[in-house]
């Protein structure tokens, strides 16, 4: 009898951890919107406020289809008209890649733009941030970019760089610009200041 009762009651405490994990589970908000980053037209993928990615595919006689973002895959689910649709847990904000999974073979998603990352091209997917009006386009004065060829003879080669300068740069001749130099993505900050015309930088 006493086992019965110790039984019976981790059974009743398994039961209820169980329900209780299942009450704290919150449902997902069911405000997605279509990506940025998708194809011309394209409903899918698409992101919600909560940063979660759902992707649906027509894959009739695929076994099993999961989306696979953040090293993490994601089941999706069949309808009757074999089209496959699920979504991930919420992600950071900003740029992700991510692939499909179809009964083991990793494929890009079609309606996402294919963007090139290590090594390879495949889907990515931009979720918004909350301050997205800060990197807006907006009607607003902008400066310019010019392609710049040199001799460098550190390389001893020709090579190229790339110029930004502010609205009025060609104009404003008496106003000293602070200086950005960017090598291979690696930022450095130079003290140098200038004034009219830009030199290459070897």
């Amino acid at each position: 009898m006493k086992y019965k009762s110790i039984i019976i009651l981790i059974t009743a405490i398994l039961k209820g951890g169980i329900c209780f994990a299942q009450a704290n589970q919150t449902a997902t908000v069911e405000d997605f919107k279509p990506a940025s980053t998708n194809q011309p037209g394209k409903l899918f993928p698409q992101v919600n406020s909560e940063g979660r990615v759902r992707t649906s595919i027509l894959a009739p006689q695929a076994l099993k289809v999961q989306i696979d973002i953040g090293a993490v895959k994601y089941d999706l689910i069949k309808d009757e008209k074999g089209v496959w649709t699920g979504e991930s847990a919420p992600q950071d904000e900003g740029f992700h890649y991510y692939q499909l999974n179809i009964d083991g073979a990793q494929v890009p998603d079609p309606g996402s733009m294919f963007f090139y990352g290590a090594s390879r091209w495949g889907s990515g997917i931009e979720v918004p941030s909350k301050d997205q009006d800060l990197f807006a386009l907006k009607e607003v004065p902008h400066g310019k970019i010019s392609q710049n060829l040199y001799f460098s003879k550190i390389t001893n080669s020709q090579r190229r760089c790339f110029v930004y300068t502010p609205p009025d740069y060609d104009k404003n001749t008496s106003t000293r610009y602070p200086v950005l130099y960017l090598q291979h993505g690696m930022v450095r900050m130079n003290r140098m200041e200038c004034s009219g015309e830009s030199k290459p930088y070897s």
